[in-house]
Parts: structure tokens; sequence; C-alpha cells
């Protein structure tokens, strides 16, 4: 009866472990670029009985007697499809259709892991910076024109060079984009090209929004505050420029909002509750029966 029992403890821990999941799924079901998680099971090992047999002249094969020890966690995955999306009209509000992530970075750096002094002219090596990536698309400009997430960390992309007194993309540097303040007005297009209006009514380019490209992106590591951290297990792809490679598109003026179902998490919460009901049945059952048995001796 002890194993019934432990059986039982087991397979609360489990669905405890997965009520904590759908918990924090409902609870950022209005986060911005939040992926939901999902808890798998596997059954523990199973204790032999009899061994099987083969068939021989006489008889056939018998197959083996086991008897199962319980559940455990298989796995909790972050689930990345996409997520709905909602317009806001600003225009520094971006929203990914398809593959790929924003590559923000903070204490940014040279190829020489020196401290570059200005993030929107200086050339900065990714792997020597701190970098973040995040579906969260709702940026902001800081005092100097960069843009910004809400946590102040800049969003990198191909810089500029000047010719003729117009700019161009410039592939060989990778930098924070900065909009001029002298700016009239500034937009962003699908393949992530920040075009903006100088003083003299003339379009000229910011730079160009870069994605980063994971083939497993259920392999990154959540850190909080929307941001993911790159790990051995991602398959990181490097950057990308937008709406190549099989890279999103960016979508200017929205927001890609979670991908959590209220009414899936809802059903797999009934769903977890009775299993974790069920499993304190076994226990209590197999505690009475116990009891039982002490009572054979009065």
């Amino acid at each position: 009866m002890l194993r019934s029992m432990y059986s039982g403890i087991s397979g609360m821990k489990g669905f405890q472990t997965k009520l904590d999941v759908i918990g924090n799924n409902i609870s950022n079901v209005n986060t911005t670029g939040f992926k939901k998680g999902r808890v798998t099971f596997q059954d523990l090992m199973s204790q032999m009985s009899s061994g099987a047999q083969g068939a021989t002249d006489t008889r056939g094969g018998v197959n083996p007697s086991m008897v199962g020890l319980g559940s455990q966690t298989g796995s909790i995955d972050d689930l990345h499809t996409q997520g709905f999306r909602q317009t806001t009209n600003n225009p520094l509000d971006f929203a990914l259709e398809g593959d790929g992530m924003f590559a923000v970075a903070s204490d940014l750096a040279d190829e020489n892991n020196n401290p570059v002094d200005n993030p929107s002219e200086d050339s900065v090596d990714m792997g020597a910076s701190n970098v973040s990536y995040t579906r969260a698309g709702n940026f902001y400009l800081d005092e100097d024109g960069n843009i910004v997430n809400p946590d102040g960390l800049y969003l990198m992309g191909y810089s500029v060079e000047a010719e003729d007194g117009n700019y161009e993309i410039d592939d060989s540097t990778i930098n924070a984009i900065n909009i001029p303040e002298t700016a009239q007005s500034f937009s962003v297009q699908t393949n992530g090209t920040v075009n903006y209006v100088d003083s003299e009514g003339n379009t000229q380019v910011a730079g160009q929004i870069l994605l980063a490209n994971f083939s497993n992106p259920a392999g990154l590591e959540k850190v909080g505050n929307n941001l993911y951290l790159d790990t051995e297990n991602a398959g990181y792809n490097g950057l990308s420029k937008p709406d190549s490679d099989g890279v999103a598109t960016v979508v200017s003026g929205a927001l890609e909002m979670s991908n959590v179902d209220l009414s899936s998490e809802f059903t797999e919460m009934i769903t977890a509750q009775r299993g974790f009901q069920a499993n304190t049945r076994i226990i209590t059952t197999s505690d009475e029966i116990l009891q039982e048995l002490v009572n054979l001796k009065r």
C-alpha cells in the first residue's frame, strides 16, 4: 500500500507544477509579447514483479509484470506561437509577424570590449555587449533620440552612412538606432528600415532594425521583463533583416499581445484540479486500508 501512497504524492506534485504554470499564463494574459508555458508528464520507473518469457515448443510467451511507481514532470515548454495583434497607432510600437526577436542591449562595447561613447554612431560588438531578446515591441525615444525599450535597453540595428548629404544603410556596422531631434516625423517600414523627414523636408534613413532568429526559440531562457537570453540549445542563427531569410516582418503602430487562450487555460485548470483531487483520493484510500490492517489485531 505504501507504493500507492507515494504514487499519489508524485501525482500531486506534478499537478501542482501544472497549476503553477497555468497561473503564470493567466496572470500574463495581457502581457505584451508573452509566450505561454505548457507542462508534460512522464511515468516513473516500474518495479518488476516477473520478467518476460519467450515462447517454447510447448507453450507461448509470457509478458512481464510491472507495477508503476508514479509520475514526474517531463518538461515545461514555452510555446512560441504567434500572438494576436493589437493596433495602437503609436509609430514606436512594433509587432512582429513571423519568426524572430528584437535584439536589445545595454553596456554597449566595441570589439575590444571598451565602452561605446556614442551608441548611435560607434560600432557595437554584440558579443561584448549585454544582449537580450524580446517579442515585446513597445519602444520609446530617450533624451538623445535613441530607440529604447521600457528598461532603457537600446534597440539594435544597422547603422547609416552619409553619402552626398543622404544617409544609407551600412550593413557592416551595428549600433543603436537614433532619430535626430530635428526630425519632423518618422516611420518604420515592414523590412525594419526607419525613415525620418529632416528639417528641410527631405526623407532620410535613420537605420534598419535587425531581428535575431533561433531554430529552437523554446530553448531560450526567460529572465523577466519580457526578456530572453540565448542558451546553448536555442540555436542562435545571427541577426537578419526583417522580411528576409524567413524572418518576421515589422508592423509599426501595433503590438503583439500574449498568445494565452483563456478558455484553454481554464479547461487545463479544471483537469489539473481534478487530477490533483484524484491523487489525494489514492492517499486517503490507501490510508483507510492501512487502518483496517492495523485494526486486525484488537
